[in-house]
């Protein structure tokens, strides 16, 4: 007769096909530490079972590869044919199951709380959103896991999300709905504003202030919506106001219904004065070994993972430990500097596992650290920062960025802004998390300007004016405070500012100046044909650039940049002449056999129109040019080319081609990449009318980050008469 644990292991296990049995690689679930976490025990509990489990032949024990664990071969467990035969029968998937997307963490067995789970189920399944709070490992995330597996099985559509430092609105959207997703907190919300859906935001303690008042927007906008929401943090509450969520306070187990946790062979006097000693706390129970004394009654649980759980460690596992500590997002055991120790930290229950990444559990973390001095804390930090400092990649910079600005003293503004920069042409969240830290510790007017900058290039009109505010008075200050009012819809302040800012430049700055608001207000409107105004103006503003203070690799540059903006216009007014001037000047400065020459003309053959439509020969031009382009960028220029020529009916191949090239590769540090981004949502928008809300609410506000106001005002015209 197998007992109750045996038969949670079996079933665990015959989740697992028996192609596994013989491979290199095996998932962390099939290894003693994965199977004590799905089946909800400590690590200890599983011993007896599985020994009794593999002597009756139902089981198989062996070294292999676990997936992500590092190099080292661990013992994996496979249940056998004959174990399959009495592994308690999963029930069958129901046809009104329901879908889930984002980082779902894997389901594990949950004790002792079928109550919240009720409680929480309920709730959400009438549309209310809920703040669980809860001290760390007390078992938050595991309870919203079991509620939204509840909530699956009834047919709801799960959308989860778990936050780090560097995640912002736009990174939470993505989880919830795949790439590619809208950013701002209006697009993300009509996006998931549907019945039966729930949204999870786990980890919410994690986020940096840097980006704690976009999530609390978004979250805000969510509740709003038909869908549930579910927010889950450690206490203290980062949040300031969340209106609309109603609180849930996670406590502990009670000892008698801790037990279960602890193995089967200790007496019932024992597993309860070790569930009362640590006050039903599920991480503290899980970190609990035989090999412990029995714990007397502890006031708080950071004191026994102190003097117990950590003072256990090798020194190996300190080390190990030490460095995952330090570091400011989960790490790859192969990108580890100290891995030889993650093992054991394994074996001790002392690391979360998100697939291949790692950390140690939060309350463990924050035990660790407060055992550190200043002093030593800035030494770790430094120790850290050499290290990374050798490796290649943005990732190696972002990490090493977070080790210097952590080790004490004022940053290097020369480093800070030579890699943040870099950093944000990858991931302007981490960039801003950064670039804030690094402001905090210095008043550097360049770090300033930087984190200035980077606010309006994410669109956050707020924290750019809070940085700008602090800038010396000057026309560098003038340029971000026009472009803060552009950004803001003030199109009049924009304007006066900039002249003022063009004044008192120098004639290099204010030539390279002069070119970008020109293409600026070039880009600044919704695809189609140009107004006849509009290009005078800026013809007009061409002619009176005036270039001869450059440098001449600076002038051939900003030559060839005027050059294909008369080229744009010319095309798009049909002034054949000027188009055909402008591509002679362009051929003499490319050369006959430059890729782009071919792009102008495919522009041009697409612009030349019988009865408002391109020639057939012209679209199958831009066919094989998309096809055929390694560059995304061009290729998605040449789409929205093709799609502004074809008018409301394009080809079905132009319709596949932009469904499947997205934006992601376009840094959000370009304004004319934001720009071209803006334009992808546009169109998106108007080939799929049953999302039209979503993707235009996106278009307008990835406009106005872009600066291009008239264009955002002429599409929230376009939506409202649409709605």
């Amino acid at each position: 007769m197998l007992t109750e644990p045996q038969l949670r292991i079996l079933a665990h296990l015959a989740r697992f096909g028996s192609d596994l049995e013989g491979a290199w690689d095996v998932p962390r679930a099939l290894c003693l530490p994965g199977i004590a976490a799905a089946v909800g025990v400590v690590r200890s509990a599983v011993h007896s079972p599985l020994s009794e489990l593999e002597s009756a032949g139902f089981v198989t024990i062996r070294s292999a590869h676990v997936t992500g664990a590092g190099s080292r071969r661990r013992k994996v467990v496979h249940i056998t044919l004959e174990g399959r035969e009495v592994a308690p029968q999963r029930d069958t998937v129901s046809a009104r199951r329901g879908r889930a997307s984002g980082p779902v963490p894997d389901a594990a067995l949950l004790h002792g709380r079928d109550d919240e789970v009720s409680a929480l189920s309920q709730s959400l399944s009438e549309g209310d959103s809920v703040l669980l709070n809860g001290l760390p490992g007390i078992g938050k995330t595991s309870l919203a896991r079991a509620v939204v597996e509840t909530l699956l099985e009834t047919g709801w559509t799960v959308r989860w999300a778990t936050c780090n430092t560097d995640t912002d609105a736009a990174a939470v959207g993505a989880m919830w709905l795949g790439d590619p997703a809208p950013s701002s907190p209006d697009a993300i919300a009509a996006a998931v504003d549907s019945m039966r859906t729930v949204l999870v935001l786990d980890e919410a303690q994690q986020l940096s202030s840097r980006h704690i008042a976009g999530i609390e927007e978004l979250l805000g906008v969510c509740s709003g919506t038909q869908a549930a929401v579910l927010a889950v943090v450690r206490a203290p509450n980062p949040f300031s106001e969340l209106s609309g969520f109603e609180e849930h306070r996670l406590d502990g187990l009670a000892p008698s219904e801790a037990t279960p946790l602890l193995p089967d062979e200790l007496d019932d006097s024992t597993a309860l004065s070790i569930a009362e000693a640590l006050g039903g706390h599920p991480l503290a129970m899980r970190l609990w070994t035989p090999e412990d004394v029995l714990p007397e009654r502890v006031e708080a649980v950071q004191s026994y993972v102190e003097a117990t759980v950590i003072r256990r460690l090798s020194e190996s596992g300190s080390g190990s430990l030490d460095e995952l500590c330090l570091a400011p997002l989960p790490l790859a055991i192969e990108e580890m500097f100290d891995p030889d120790g993650t093992e054991e930290l394994d074996e001790a229950a002392i690391l979360r596992w998100a697939q291949t990444m790692v950390e140690p559990h939060h309350l463990i973390r924050n035990v660790r650290r407060g055992t550190w001095s200043d002093a030593n804390l800035s030494d770790l930090h430094s120790e850290q920062a050499a290290r990374w400092s050798s490796r290649e990649g943005t990732r190696a910079r972002r990490i090493e960025a977070h080790h210097r600005l952590s080790s004490g003293g004022n940053p290097d503004p020369e480093w800070v802004l030579e890699h943040v920069p870099v950093i944000a042409g990858e991931d302007s969240a981490a960039a801003a998390v950064l670039i804030e830290q690094a402001v905090e510790l210095s008043d550097d007017e360049g770090l300033r300007e930087c984190a200035a900058d980077i606010a309006l290039e994410r669109g956050e009109p707020t924290i750019a004016d809070a940085h700008i505010e602090k800038l010396t008075e000057g026309p560098r200050r003038h340029l971000r405070i026009s472009r803060l009012a552009r950004i803001q819809g003030d199109s009049k302040h924009a304007d006066e500012f900039e002249r003022l800012a063009l004044e008192g430049l120098e004639p290099g700055e204010r030539a390279r100046a002069s070119i970008t608001s020109l293409v600026r207000l070039y880009d600044d409107r919704l695809p189609g044909l140009i107004h006849p105004s509009l290009a005078k103006e800026i013809l007009d503003g061409i002619g009176s650039v005036e270039l001869s203070d450059l440098e001449s690799d600076d002038r051939s540059v900003a030559e060839l940049a005027l050059d294909l903006l008369r080229h744009s216009i010319a095309s798009d007014t049909g002034d054949l002449s000027a188009a055909a001037f402008a591509r002679s000047a362009l051929e003499s400065r490319l050369g006959s056999e430059d890729p782009r020459l071919a792009a102008l003309d495919l522009r041009a053959r697409l612009a030349a129109r019988t009865e408002g439509k391109p020639s057939n020969e012209a679209l199958e031009a831009a066919h094989g040019h998309i096809e055929a382009s390694n560059d995304p960028l061009e290729a998605l220029r040449t789409i929205h080319i093709a799609l502004g020529a074809c008018g409301p009916d394009p080809p079905n191949w132009l319709r596949e081609a932009h469904s499947k090239l997205s934006p992601e590769a376009l840094r959000d540090d370009v304004p004319a990449y934001r720009r071209l981004t803006a334009q992808w949502w546009y169109w998106r928008g108007t080939l799929e009318p049953e999302n039209r809300l979503s993707h235009w609410r996106e278009a307008i506000g990835r406009f106005r980050s872009a600066e291009c106001n008239n264009a955002a005002k002429e599409l929230l015209e376009r939506l409202s008469k649409a709605l």
